[in-house]
């Protein structure tokens, strides 16, 4: 399917946002990596929906401007596009720091939102100030992140960076660059979002990788139980990108809480 493209200016920020298929909204929100951007998943989705996939800031043409400190910055330029555009009982579909962000755009305001997914989503403080609830992917070794976030390092979609051009490493080092900068400090979460998930009032499914090692599957049935209407599903063979390397298992989890969720 052909995608379009359009440049917003929203809250003084230029914002990307990709518009794909026919049938009730989508608002998709890619992780840290940007991984989800070219998935067969966005296929998949876009026989279903019309899909409205903005780029985080510092992907594609989205500006990452002084005053973006984080990801709550982001979440009320998000929320301002979904009144531009005159969403409605929009899906929101979010993996890693995108699921972060859905989840600060939710506790924010849900009025244009029907259900959220949240995909290995980060942005939540569950233990206590010395314990490690999300791995540092920027300590560790590039070998060793990968090992945590995949069960089969092959399946990285960065596992081979060599044939990338001058261009397109120009834009995964601005992208890069750009999630230090708003996810850095605290590191991949917001303190305070823990004690707003109550004001979560539509129903979620969280999707988790079974083998996960960034952020670990008691996470994952931590978050769950911390929203007012979730579910947990656990996705055995994959770690923290269960749509990537478990593309089918993921699918048919996703589809069946749509169903559901269109029943109720």
């Amino acid at each position: 399917m052909k995608s379009e493209f359009e440049i917003l200016k929203i809250a003084n920020t230029r914002v990307e946002a990709e518009y794909l298929g026919n049938g009730p909204p989508l608002i998709f929100l890619h992780g840290e990596d940007g991984f989800e951007i070219n998935s067969s998943l966005v296929s998949r989705l876009a026989h279903k929906f019309h899909i409205i996939a903005p780029r985080l800031p510092g992907f594609g043409k989205t500006q990452l401007q002084d005053n973006i400190r984080n990801i709550d910055d982001v979440s009320y330029i998000w929320l301002d596009l979904l009144d531009r555009l005159d969403v409605k009982d929009a899906v929101v579909l979010g993996f890693s720091v995108g699921g972060w962000l859905a989840l600060e755009m939710a506790t924010k305001n849900t009025s244009r939102m029907a259900c959220m997914v949240l995909t290995g989503s980060v942005g939540v403080k569950f233990g206590g100030a010395y314990d490690r609830d999300i791995e540092d992917i920027y300590f560790h070794e590039a070998k060793t992140v990968r090992s945590m976030r995949f069960v089969d390092a092959e399946k990285d979609p960065h596992y081979d960076l060599t044939g990338l051009s001058k261009g397109e490493a120009l834009a995964l080092a601005r992208s890069r660059e750009a999630i230090a900068k708003i996810c850095w400090k605290p590191y991949f979460h917001n303190p305070s979002l823990r004690q707003r998930l109550n004001r979560v009032n539509i129903p979620a499914q969280v999707i988790w990788g079974g083998k996960d090692r960034m952020t670990l599957p008691k996470y994952g049935r931590a978050l769950a139980k911390a929203l007012p209407d979730a579910n947990f599903a656990a996705i055995p063979g994959s770690a923290h990108f269960p749509h990537i390397e478990q593309p089918d298992l993921f699918w048919g989890v996703l589809n069946d809480f749509l169903d559901r969720f269109n029943e109720r």
